[in-house]
């Protein structure tokens, strides 16, 4: 037993890592480089699998009973515009990581940071954490202005074009400043208890960090659909009304603690459509956003509400958080066994080893084990997605369930038809094709759904 702990300390998994990168005749900095341009042929290669996908003029007969032949044209057209464009983005991103890399920019950014520091408050490099919080300001100041002609010509061009966008210019700014003041409120004093704790607590810091973000993450949780959200949108309680019995009715049936019932004004940004609920305990919240109103009958968003709390009657929300805690605290491990790693700060053209450079550092090296991670996680969403259609089949909805799936995805230009390979590894959520034949409902016609129809009953 001892020796398996001996093999299991810092210094003897640096020193292992170490000889096997020695042996291998490569550096921390080239296996960081090679992997990230692994990984972007890989997603490029799928991207262009999916992108012939979009390019294929003609609707499958499969889809016959789903979708219009202007509806499947239309997403058709949306998908491979934005497909078009993810490749251009994508490789400016590329671009942008691999530059950081190979010109030692983090390095250069932390020296700027230490003379800021030393400039306006006299601070010498001891004042780690300080330094630190400088550099979170920095780089995300730098972060910030590099992304912004990716999101605004994906705004601005790409989503108005399609008839998304909702937005003008002056929210956009206004959303981008009330984010990036929140994340200032928010990182600073987090980053700042985040590198103290590390500082504080000697080799087991790892167990200290992580209760300290579990407990951050539910507080989070509690604060931002109160107190963040409100911030970017308006919620107002559900009027009285078929649409609010019908909800109350489906909740009290499945003894579902249901408390409040909101709109939300998502139309205000975009005409994307969608619903959740939030809340502990005996004191949850259902939100609707009413461009989903606007389209649906009442039995299509008691459909959709089905499926949502199917996802808490199986306790999937509470299954991936567990999921993901223990995934928190092994990523905190592994760092605790690299932090000391005078060989990866070296390889990166670090001098000394800020704690918070070493993290990032050690989420280079770790991004393999994440990527592995990112994909499991996708196949075990896609099981609960299946579940919680099945659960508001059994309570009834299947036709409902159906028709609201199509609504929602014509009415977003959904993909309708989707390479498997690149869906598996890019959505948590089955296709549409996929979804429905798990379902196994047939249309009542062989009309395709339409958006809206004129004797639909609306929702509102």
């Amino acid at each position: 037993m001892s020796s398996i702990k001996d093999s299991l300390t810092a210094e003897a998994v640096q020193d292992r890592v170490n000889e096997l990168l020695l042996s291998s005749g490569i550096t921390y900095k080239e296996y960081v480089l090679g992997f990230a341009f692994a990984v972007y042929g890989l997603e490029t290669y799928l991207s262009w699998r999916q992108y012939r996908k979009y390019l294929e003029p003609k609707r499958p007969k499969n889809l016959a009973d789903i979708v219009s032949e202007e509806d499947f044209t239309k997403a058709q057209a949306y998908g491979a515009d934005k497909s078009r464009f993810d490749f251009i983005a994508t490789a400016y991103g590329q671009v942008q990581t691999v530059a950081m890399i190979v010109y030692d920019g983090l390095p250069l950014l932390w020296d700027y940071s230490g003379s800021l520091m030393y400039k306006f408050g006299g601070l010498g490099p001891e004042y780690e954490i300080t330094q630190s919080l400088v550099f979170f300001c920095v780089y995300a100041i730098i972060s910030t202005v590099l992304s912004l002609p990716v999101s605004l010509y994906s705004t601005f061009v790409v989503e108005e074009r399609h008839g998304f966008n909702k937005q003008s210019l002056s929210l956009f700014f206004t959303d981008l400043l009330k984010g990036h003041a929140i994340g200032a409120v928010i990182g600073l004093p987090l980053v700042a208890a985040f590198l103290w704790i590390i500082q504080s607590a000697g080799k087991n810091f790892f167990f200290y960090v992580w209760i300290f973000m579990v407990v951050f993450q539910m507080i989070m949780i509690t604060l931002y659909p109160t107190v963040i959200q409100p911030l970017f949108n308006k919620l107002t309680p559900l009027e009285d009304g078929e649409l609010k019995s019908d909800i109350e009715a489906l909740a009290s049936r499945i003894d579902f603690p249901l408390k409040k019932l909101f709109v939300i004004d998502g139309s205000k940004r975009s005409s994307h459509s969608n619903a959740y609920f939030f809340g502990f305990g005996k004191n949850k919240r259902i939100v609707l956003f009413d461009t989903l109103l606007e389209h649906s009958t009442i039995e299509e968003v008691c459909a959709v509400l089905a499926h949502e709390l199917g996802h808490w009657s199986m306790n999937h929300t509470l299954k991936i958080l567990i999921v993901t805690q223990l995934h928190l605290l092994a990523l905190f491990w592994l760092f605790s066994l690299f932090i000391s790693n005078t060989a990866l700060y070296q390889s990166f053209g670090f001098s000394t080893k800020p704690i918070l450079i070493g993290f990032i550092l050690f989420q280079y090296i770790y991004a393999p084990v994440e990527n592995v991670i990112n994909f499991l996680m996708h196949v075990y969403s896609r099981k609960n997605e299946y579940e919680a259609d099945a659960f508001a089949l059994k309570l009834g909805y299947a036709e409902s369930l159906r028709s609201s799936l199509i609504k929602l995805n014509v009415k977003n230009l959904g993909n309708f038809n989707p390479d498997p390979l690149y869906s598996a590894w890019n959505k948590s959520h089955p296709s549409l094709v996929e979804r429905l034949a798990a379902l196994g409902v047939k249309p009542t016609s062989d009309k395709p759904v339409a958006v809206a129809e004129k004797d639909d009953k609306k929702s509102q």
